[in-house]
């Protein structure tokens, strides 16, 4: 079992621990805010079984219908975790509306905050955990469901600050109105994740930076060539495609053109893991004066 697909398998674990603590808390005190931080967990469970779907999917090698890979699923599953978060913050707005019309006091409070403080902490553990392995495996669906999770645990902060201040004021209002500004929240948060996650879906460039390495190893590393350009990278999951056109000398051979073309390979690909470099090798009156310069 790859690692991507065991911290996928770690989500759904944590997702129904935390969200068993959480309708915890919410049956021992009857808190609307309560009630909505454990809503937003029943997403977090939900998608963490989306983003298992979506890894498994995504590690599957290229066929003769997907010719480049199944790399884009994670994706699908990252779109998906926005639009449920959506469909909770909605959810959660609706309880808060009732809960105004019928505000009540919280019952054993201290105990039912102890329970969802450890359901918090323990979110907020696996969502660093999540994150960070995320951005080391290049996984969006593991990245996306970490972001999420520390939404939750600021979520989870707020819903506890609103429960004791309506315990410490005896203005029960505040229950309802901290599950309002919950959902208004996680509403933002699944708006962004949607976003980031569709600009996968349209073959979004790589960032400056990885570009900014990708054209010097291209100048350093074809030694021997005229110029490189049409340069175009896009992400798609863990890969990168990088695709552009090597000029060299019109009396080269096809071997010393393929030799270098080959060196320039192995340097990308060790400075982007994942990455598929496809060259398009060009006599020199197809110099275009305008983009990569090869330094001798």
């Amino acid at each position: 079992m790859s690692a991507t697909l065991k911290l996928a398998v770690g989500s759904l674990l944590v997702g129904c621990l935390v969200l068993g603590l959480k309708a915890l808390a919410w049956w021992i005190t009857g808190s609307v805010a309560l009630l909505s931080d454990a809503l937003e967990s029943t997403v977090n469970l939900a998608t963490a079984v989306a983003a298992l779907v979506a890894i498994q999917v995504a590690a599957r090698p290229a066929d003769s219908n997907h010719p480049f890979g199944h790399h884009k699923a994670e994706y699908f599953s990252a779109v998906l975790e926005g639009v449920m978060i959506i469909v909770a913050a909605l959810f959660i707005a609706r309880e808060a509306y009732h809960g105004f019309l019928d505000p009540h006091p919280v019952t054993a409070p201290v105990e039912g905050l102890a329970v969802n403080g450890l359901a918090t902490l323990l979110n907020a553990v696996w969502a660093f955990v999540l994150v960070r392995q995320g951005r080391r495996l290049r996984s969006p669906a593991l990245e996306a469901d970490g972001k999420h999770l520390w939404t939750d645990v600021v979520t989870s902060a707020g819903v506890a600050v609103g429960v004791v201040l309506a315990l410490v004021s005896g203005w029960w209002m505040l229950d309802p109105l901290m599950a309002a500004l919950v959902a208004l929240n996680i509403l933002w948060s699944g708006s962004k994740v949607v976003k980031e996650s569709l600009s996968g879906l349209m073959d979004e460039a790589v960032p400056d930076r990885v570009l900014t390495e990708i054209r010097e190893i291209i100048s350093c590393k074809a030694e021997g060539a005229v110029e490189a350009h049409d340069l175009r990278t896009r992400l798609a999951g863990k890969a990168t495609f990088v695709e552009f056109h090597l000029v060299v000398p019109g009396d080269m051979s096809v071997f010393t053109a393929h030799e270098i073309c080959d060196r320039v390979e192995h340097a990308i690909h060790d400075a982007v893991p994942d990455s598929r470099v496809t060259i398009h090798v060009e006599p020199e009156h197809k110099s275009k004066h305008s983009g990569i310069v090869v330094v001798d």
